[in-house]
């Protein structure tokens, strides 16, 4: 298992498709992108920018449910990739044990945001879907990086707090 750290949330083009972004710590430094919604890419965000609604988001509720039982998420795992589908894991610490369970990457991914547990890849996960930035592919054009940052501005700007208020 590799550590990882999220990066954060763009939108890839053309498609104007959310990805998130993990960057594995020490090795390779390899990047692996997953594809996620539009309601995750802004949960995800939220989270990072620490945002705060006026009802609890799905997330925030599943946080608020963990704390409430005592349970705490000691982490997040990307266990592998089937048929294209990312698969994740839960490892959820209770009074009566370790517990596992099967999630989305993407919902994984929020509730670690939200509560600071670590993120986890397996090597078999990295070695098929992650990829070491090329220094030279222009990221590092403030431009580009500008555009893309604006690009996901606007998405982040046209979803508010109250769309998820019920």
């Amino acid at each position: 298992m590799a550590e990882m750290e999220l990066v954060g949330v763009r939108v890839e083009m053309p498609s104007s498709s959310p990805i998130a972004l993990l960057r594995e710590v020490g090795g390779a430094g390899r990047v692996l992108p997953i594809f996620i919604g539009a309601p995750e890419a802004t949960a995800i965000a939220f989270a990072l920018e620490e945002v705060i609604t006026p009802r609890p988001m799905t997330h925030d509720l599943l946080q608020n449910l963990l704390d409430e039982l005592g349970v705490s998420l000691e982490k997040v795992t990307v266990t592998e990739l089937r048929e294209g589908v990312f698969i994740a894991e839960l490892e959820l610490h209770a009074h009566d044990g370790v517990h596992t369970l099967s999630a989305r990457p993407s919902d994984a991914i929020a509730l670690a945001a939200r509560t600071g547990a670590p993120i986890h890849a397996a090597e078999a996960v990295l070695d098929e879907a992650g990829y070491l930035e090329d220094p030279d592919d222009g990221d590092d054009d403030p431009v580009q990086s500008e555009e893309i940052v604006e690009e996901f501005r606007d998405f982040i700007d046209s979803v508010n707090p109250e769309d998820f208020a019920t």
